[in-house]
């Protein structure tokens, strides 16, 4: 879920105005859509403050400016999201270490899933539409070295089907983090070589690129040796030694989930940040640790319920005396942990600190969603440092012309300790500041006709820049920035020498190649086409018959009811081949 309050400027202790899609906000008792809607009462403070607390684990609340950020651009990056790419945020949630309801997702399936779908999407509809002119998505590449030139960086170099290629223009650093590099030389190893025996919540692809890429250019890091340990991995008791785990959703504890040992006893206030948390499970050191949900708490977040259940990692019990004797406890324990649960929720008073009670009363004659869970590795809060602009700094904080970052890349946005939710905020707020940032470099530099892109000797390369004239021209209705050169040179910021723009043409997107075209993209990201070998239409299947492939060299899969046969990108969907 995305934690979020509106945006407020503030200057000596007087808030100021600021206009966000049609929208004023300039009091603090104004918060966003949803939050107005079910009268929830929050302020970008008391979010900046909980930030804070976090980042330093309790010992400062004086917040950072790249906390300011997070959180006082929280409420435009979610009213972003659900205007412009109808994504679904009406639910709020309570998690770790806010204070207020904040956190916003979507009725079904997980937030991060529809964000991204949504974005890819809209991605897709613009080059279908367009063509190049606009974007180019490639895929099943890998950049090696970020290109420079005069102190700048000015493209990347990339390797696809074993050839390099090279694109030109600023870059933005989106590359996660480094959870996934356990390599003998990799970020864990020198940094938290104690953390190298948990699993972790990554996919292979986290290791830290862009980190490496970066730094290789003197960017400065941040906390490099801050790394999240979260405390619910899911726990598929038939792989109870895999290396890569799906997470529990802190939604889940939100709702009214319950930790507890294997005595069936609380022993934490489940809401707790997650270093604590954690820390409190490694204290007590009472494995298998369970995450119940009783039947109301589940009702509210049914779809994550069920969809665990369905890749055994939670498990449904009609009782609590079924719980207990597959606990191999007796139901009395958790009668007892029920009971003082219920009266502290009453008294609202809690041994453990706990302040919000969602889901009571907890009784064994209720029914049950239960998980294993377990500490894994999650999150790095170590990156490259970044300044509020998102510009890429060196250690000193000057910073690296050309090249920005928004993300897990980035350090400094969370401390030692990143709040539950606020890395999804995170990657849509700093995206959308790294995008401006970009822009307002890329058009700076065509302003003043120092343009960078293409190998030696093209149009646009070379300290010099582009010449000749050329018209901008700015249309605030359909939010576009069109640029136009004369006949005398064509190259835009952002393109290779490849090809030289025609006269009075818009001047797409293009690139330069060492040998030839890169080999094209068989497909679209979202659509299901190209990669995924599409089954031939006019052929009806029941799903019995696509139950049968199942295989590595031969499976099948159902997408808004088409089936697909998605062979060669089996090893890219974290989701679909795990990996041990």
């Amino acid at each position: 879920p995305i934690p979020c309050v509106p945006w407020q400027s503030q200057t000596s202790g007087q808030y100021q105005r600021r206009v966000h899609g049609g929208l004023l906000l300039e009091s603090t008792e104004l918060y966003t859509n949803t939050q107005i809607e079910q009268g929830i009462k929050d302020s970008p403070a008391i979010f900046l403050r909980d930030t804070a607390l976090s980042a330093t684990k309790g010992a400062s609340d004086v917040p950072e400016p790249l906390h300011r950020v997070l959180t006082y651009e929280s409420a435009p990056a979610v009213h972003w999201l659900q205007d412009n790419f109808d994504v679904d945020l009406t639910i709020l949630g309570h998690m770790g270490g806010h204070s207020a309801r904040r956190c916003h997702r979507g009725k079904e399936r997980f937030p991060g899933m529809m964000i991204t779908y949504a974005l890819m999407t809209a991605l897709d509809n613009v080059i279908k539409a367009e063509g190049d002119k606009r974007a180019r998505l490639i895929t099943k590449a890998r950049v090696n070295k970020l290109l420079t030139e005069g102190g700048e960086v000015i493209g990347v170099q990339y390797e696809k089907g074993g050839k390099n290629y090279k694109e030109y223009g600023p870059v933005i650093l989106c590359t996660g983090g480094f959870c996934a590099d356990f390599s003998e030389d990799g970020f864990l190893a020198k940094h938290r070589p104690e953390l190298l025996h948990l699993p972790t919540t990554n996919g292979i692809h986290c290791t830290g690129d862009g980190i490496k890429l970066s730094t290789a250019l003197g960017a400065g890091t941040v906390d490099i040796d801050a790394v999240q340990v979260h405390p619910t991995g899911l726990v598929n008791p038939d792989e109870p030694d895999a290396k890569v785990l799906f997470l529990a959703a802190e939604a889940l504890r939100g709702a009214g989930g319950l930790l507890l040992s294997n005595e069936g006893k609380r022993f934490c206030n489940d809401m707790g940040r997650r270093d604590y948390v954690t820390g409190e499970m490694n204290k007590l050191d009472k494995y298998p640790y369970r995450l119940v949900l009783n039947s109301e708490a589940s009702k509210e977040i049914t779809w994550h319920c069920k969809h665990y259940q369905s890749r055994n990692l939670m498990k449904h019990y009609t009782s609590g005396a079924d719980l207990a004797a597959d606990m191999g406890i007796p139901v009395s324990n958790l009668e007892k942990t029920f009971a003082d649960y219920n009266k502290g929720a009453e008294a609202k008073s809690d041994p453990f600190g706990k302040v919000f009670w969602p889901a009571t009363p907890f009784t064994a004659n209720d029914s049950f969603y239960v998980a294993i869970v377990e500490p894994v590795i999650h999150y790095a809060m170590g990156g490259v440092k970044i300044g509020t602009d998102s510009a890429v700094q060196t250690s000193d904080g000057t910073g690296i012309p050309g090249l920005f970052a928004g993300g897990e890349v980035a350090g400094g946005v969370h401390g030692l300790n990143r709040l539950g939710g606020s890395s999804l905020l995170d990657c849509v707020v700093f995206g959308r500041v790294s995008g401006a940032s970009a822009t307002r470099y890329l058009l700076n530099k065509i302003s003043v006709g120092d343009v960078h892109g293409g190998p030696p000797g093209s149009v646009g390369s070379g300290g010099g820049g582009a010449t000749g004239s050329f018209t901008m021209t700015v249309s605030p209705g359909s939010k576009n920035v069109v640029v136009s050169w004369d006949g005398s040179a064509g190259a835009s910021a952002g393109s290779g020498g490849a090809d030289t723009p025609s006269s009075d043409s818009n001047v797409p997107l293009r690139s330069s190649y060492d040998d030839d075209d890169p080999p094209a993209d068989e497909g679209s990201s979202a659509d299901g086409d190209g990669e995924q070998e599409l089954v031939p239409d006019g052929l009806e299947l029941t799903m019995e018959e696509v139950a049968k492939h199942t295989t590595e060299d031969d499976v099948w899969v159902v997408v808004n009811g088409k089936v697909l046969a998605p062979r060669k990108f089996l090893m890219d969907h974290p989701g679909v081949k795990k990996r041990s």
